[in-house]
């Protein structure tokens, strides 16, 4: 059926979202044009507001609103651990666990020669620094996804940290290979990261 253009747009809109196929999006389309107008303007202003308030923390690459995060000026936090991840929403999931009270970073993606992404589009400079201004880390948790580009991360990242002196582990398997961490039940999570192996 041919739909008006602002619903087929809007369609289209939803169907940008990871996962969200067309029948799904025409469903959250027709949603939307049943919530009230300013749950839409609400919605509407979050989006907005989530994009362009949000940036990436200064030292780790989290998302925040101001220039660090609250994880790296939590004094609370175990300064001598840190623990890469792919993307900002992997912290979310690990954090949640309460099984690791240590510092993160953020790579923004892995290595994959096969979409043209190499050391230089990661952040990868930013934690060679982070670790030569702080002499406190004493190991890098790697916790890439279990997939052939996140092994890979994991053991240029290795070869790169270790003749520094700093212990490199790897979370314990447990996370199924080709698994992303934010799809991870906690308990499994909680397992990978208590029974890490040194790379």
């Amino acid at each position: 059926m041919n739909y008006p253009e602002p619903i087929t747009k809007l369609i289209d809109s939803y169907m940008l979202l990871p996962g969200i196929g067309r029948k799904t999006a025409t469903r959250m389309a027709f949603y939307t044009l049943s919530m009230d107008k300013d749950d839409v303007k609400e919605f509407s202003d979050n989006l907005m507001s989530a994009k362009t308030d949000l940036r990436s923390c200064a030292i780790c690459g989290n998302i925040t609103t101001e220039e660090t995060c609250s994880i790296c000026r939590d004094t609370n936090r175990d300064q001598s651990t840190i623990l890469v991840v792919e993307q900002p929403k992997d912290i979310l999931s690990i954090d949640d666990m309460n099984a690791y009270n240590g510092l993160y970073h953020v790579l923004g993606g892995v290595l994959s020669p096969v979409d043209g992404i190499g050391p230089e589009n990661l952040n990868i400079k930013l934690l060679l620094n982070r670790l030569r201004e702080n002499k406190a880390v004493k190991e890098l948790i790697i916790a890439t996804n279990a997939t052939p580009d996140g092994e890979a991360t994991a053991q240029y990242l290795a070869k790169l940290v270790k003749p520094a002196g700093i212990k490199v582990t790897r979370l314990a398997r447990g996370l199924a290979v080709g698994s992303d961490i934010e799809y991870a039940d906690e308990m499994t999570l909680k397992s990978a990261v208590l029974g890490r192996r040194e790379i």
